[in-house]
């Protein structure tokens, strides 16, 4: 649907310089993914990972922040561009939770889930109070968040790496 919405911005507007940024997963100071991975694996000693085969690459919440201001400055130049910022490096999904678990130095033991109870975990848990995976998120893991053509070198930028900006703040 946002895609749809995305192409349906960029038809009509005739009047209105439009870019479009589609960053991969965001990190950076306590941002959702990582921070809300590190709260559940202080007391969890197994992980049940949906997807864990699922790639990205990572991007770091600053340099979003500069692309956005890039654009701000200078919209003709990058009008009707949709530019996806995507972070110097791809990990698996699995991969990500790893570097969380490396870096924090707690314990758990990752165990993929194929992907029938990965779906069922998304149903599951979808209905509970608080969301913490839901079938959405599930439908969202089975298209790889990376891009053929990274929009930082168009915008004259290279982005941070994970590593770089999280360890510190782990």
């Amino acid at each position: 649907s946002r895609g749809k919405g995305e192409d349906a911005v960029h038809q009509q507007s005739t009047e209105v310089a439009v870019t479009s940024l589609r960053p991969s997963i965001v990190f950076g100071p306590n941002d959702h993914f990582f921070f809300s991975f590190a709260a559940m694996l202080r007391w969890m000693p197994v992980l049940p990972l949906a997807c864990p085969n699922s790639r990205f690459a990572p991007v770091f919440v600053g340099d979003v922040v500069e692309a956005i201001f890039r654009v701000v400055v200078e919209p003709q130049r990058f009008a009707g561009n949709r530019l996806d910022l995507c972070g110097p490096e791809v990990y698996t999904l699995r991969e990500l939770i790893e570097f969380l678990v490396r870096t924090t130095g707690h314990r758990c033991f990752i165990v993929g889930l194929p992907d029938s109870l990965a779906r069922l975990q998304g149903m599951v848990f979808g209905a509970l109070p608080k969301k913490i995976f839901t079938l959405d998120n599930y439908l969202s893991l089975q298209v790889d968040s990376l891009s053929k053509e990274n929009g930082f070198p168009a915008l004259g930028m290279t982005p941070r790496s994970l590593g770089s900006v999280m360890e510190p703040l782990l």
